[in-house]
């Protein structure tokens, strides 16, 4: 005959199950997949190693515990980031598949012909960083200002040249707007990604507008110096250096961004699990250091904000394009 003692154990142990198990469904504490059932393809449309899919990779790797499911990084590169967001916009509207959406790919109507509609065919998730572009010549460059940048493209239109990562790129759109801005012609010589800096040490230019994080190495080792950022107001990282808006150019200003998108037609339950599980992400301080490190600053926003801007950006762009008769590569 078994003890009474055991007996009660035994019930209280099962009771205790019980209500562990009811207090983990009552809080929602699950290892399921909190989205469908599938994989989650990011799909990015750029090379590896560059901003767009380094920010993929960190927030997929953060992503994956917080909803019970694999993310995975996907590159589709090419024609300014038309293929990866057409791949986007053809996919099942289940949150399987999001895409990662930069700045320069809404200029790209305004350069290639794209087959989708940007406004149309996609569904905003958020936003998820932002950077801003700086102004820099080499250190012994006899330009000390940016004023002094502006009387030397006065006085000989076309002589100054400017690198650029590209046509259509922040660095491109920047030096653009300056031109735009001051009345000025100066010559844009268009490389492929990071081989600008390059150009710019090796004295191939007279200055490049670029992310902090592709030029602060070489201006620590005193072989670029920085005149001016874009940004609206002086960077908290790099406090001594002006704001074009200060010095009197108020309409250089860009800000580069990215951020998430799903297939048209996701429902809003599924873009709203997907976003609070990336604001969760982007809240975590060693995220937010990481992003530091490549010069970005982490950003959120609601889903229709976010639509807003991509709205504004596409018209700005259009414009800029546009007045400086810019064309693709």
């Amino acid at each position: 005959m078994k003890p009474r003692h055991a007996g009660l154990l035994g019930v209280r142990l099962l009771l205790a199950l019980v209500i562990a198990a009811v207090a983990t469904a009552s809080s929602g504490v699950t290892n399921e997949p909190a989205i469908g059932a599938k994989p989650i393809h990011m799909i990015v449309a750029t090379v590896p190693g560059v901003p767009p899919d380094v920010v993929a990779r960190i927030l997929a790797e953060r992503l994956e515990p917080l909803l019970h499911q694999p993310v995975i990084v996907e590159n589709r590169p090419g024609a300014i980031g038309s293929i990866g967001l057409a791949a986007v916009s053809h996919a099942a509207p289940d949150g399987s598949t999001l895409g990662v959406i930069a700045m320069p790919y809404v200029v790209a109507p305004s350069l290639i012909h794209v087959p989708y509609d940007l406004e149309r065919d996609f569904t905003p998730v958020t936003l998820v960083t932002h950077a801003y572009a700086m102004l820099a010549v080499r250190s012994d460059s006899p330009v000390r200002t940016v004023a002094d940048l502006i009387a030397r493209a006065r006085a000989r239109p076309g002589a100054v040249t400017f690198a650029s990562t590209g046509n259509g790129t922040p660095s491109h759109l920047a030096a653009s707007l300056l031109q735009r801005e001051t009345g000025t012609r100066m010559l844009h010589i268009p490389y492929k990604g990071n081989a600008a800096v390059a150009g710019l040490l090796g004295g191939d230019v007279d200055f490049m507008m670029t992310s902090p994080f592709a030029l602060w190495p070489h201006v620590k080792a005193g072989k670029l110096r920085v005149l001016a950022t874009t940004a609206p107001k002086r960077l908290d990282a790099y406090p001594d250096v002006p704001t074009l808006a200060e010095l009197g150019y108020p309409d250089v200003q860009i800000t580069d961004w990215q951020g998430i998108l799903a297939p048209p037609g996701t429902p809003p339950e599924i873009v709203a699990k997907l976003r609070n599980a990336l604001v969760t992400v982007l809240s975590m301080s060693d995220v937010r250091q990481k992003l530091e490190t490549m010069g970005l600053e982490a950003a959120t926003s609601e889903p229709d904000e976010f639509a807003r801007l991509i709205a504004s950006e596409i018209r700005r762009w259009n414009a800029v394009v546009r007045d400086t008769g810019m064309k693709a590569d």
